[in-house]
């Protein structure tokens, strides 16, 4: 699916392709130069996630990054359409999809969609900042910016890294999968080793934004099951697998624990971490209870060690 912005350049309209990172600022080096003094020299980013996301990251620029005239704090996902201001610049986010033999020019308002959703199953991993607007009412909107744009690459190059796919941020959040038809035990212990390494990065954050003055922490729902994947124009993953995988993330806050993960999960984590500690809890949206375990990271952590030297001896 390609995708373009599309701005005014004195008397001509110019079309820059997204690519993985597009850059925006006053820098000559950055791919889209401004030579306006209210942009800042490394002003924002346009960051492709997994196949077809593309997100607005203001690098915390002194004047700021709107979309659709909202001044934006967190990596924002762009939807066709969507109208970019930096400066004195106006840009519109396109995306569509080509047809076969389809040309590649398209008119602004052309958006073509073709449904291509496949029922797959996946493994789900979702995890939140937790007590995240009490966080911006304390931190001012640069700092904050700044701490977030931090968290959203490095959150992104841990879940690939680990073999997954980021389906999208919403917000503070980060939804996550991992396709598991060949290889249901390699994904999961992808998807706690992901987890953990989350955990690592929002940690440290307080240690790298001085101005943050209270620990920062994650909860994370992870769950197995079936989607239904390449939905809309998102190209996101529908179905109860999601649902329950964002519930067991709501859930560690009420149980009080760091990860919560379903049976469908824990089956394939060594049985002497999560043997008698089994629970059911009621999901909304389930008629029957969910068999959960109830994990926090320093277990977590001696979860990876043992599955680790495991999979080198070829046992898992």
């Amino acid at each position: 699916m390609s995708a373009f912005l599309r701005f005014k350049n004195g008397d001509t309209i110019k079309e820059v392709p997204c690519k993985a990172v597009l850059t925006i600022g006053r820098d000559k080096n950055s791919d889209i130069v401004l030579a306006d003094l209210m942009v800042s020299r490394n002003h924002a980013v346009v960051r492709q996630v997994g196949r077809s996301d593309y997100y607005l990251i203001d690098s915390g620029s002194a004047n700021g990054s709107y979309v659709n005239k909202r001044r934006v704090a967190m990596p924002t996902l762009l939807k066709n359409g969507d109208r970019i201001t930096i400066g004195k610049v106006a840009f519109v986010f396109t995306q569509v999809e080509k047809e076969e033999g389809q040309s590649d020019t398209l008119s602004m308002q052309e958006t073509i969609v073709v449904d291509r959703s496949t029922v797959e199953k996946n493994t789900i991993l979702v995890a939140d900042i937790r007590g995240f607007t009490t966080l911006s009412e304390e931190v001012h909107i640069k700092i904050l910016t700044q701490m977030m744009n931090t968290w959203f690459h490095e959150v992104a190059d841990a879940i690939v890294d680990n073999g997954g796919e980021v389906d999208k941020f919403i917000g503070d959040c980060v939804f996550a999968r991992w396709e598991t038809d060949e290889d249901e035990a390699s994904t999961v212990f992808q998807a706690v080793r992901a987890a953990y390494r989350i955990n690592e990065i929002t940690s440290a954050l307080p240690d790298r934004f001085p101005q943050v003055k209270r620990k920062v922490h994650i909860g994370v729902g992870i769950n197995t099951g079936s989607a239904s994947v390449g939905i809309g124009q998102e190209n996101t993953a529908l179905g109860d697998a999601v649902n329950v995988a964002f519930r067991l993330e709501s859930a560690s806050k009420t149980l009080g624990r760091d990860v919560v993960v379903s049976e469908s999960v824990y089956r394939f984590l060594p049985e002497k971490f999560w043997s008698g500690k089994e629970q059911a809890i009621t999901v909304k949206g389930k008629r029957e209870p969910v068999r959960i375990v109830g994990l926090d990271f320093p277990q977590l952590k001696k979860i990876i060690v043992q599955m680790e030297k495991q999979r080198r001896k070829g046992q898992v």
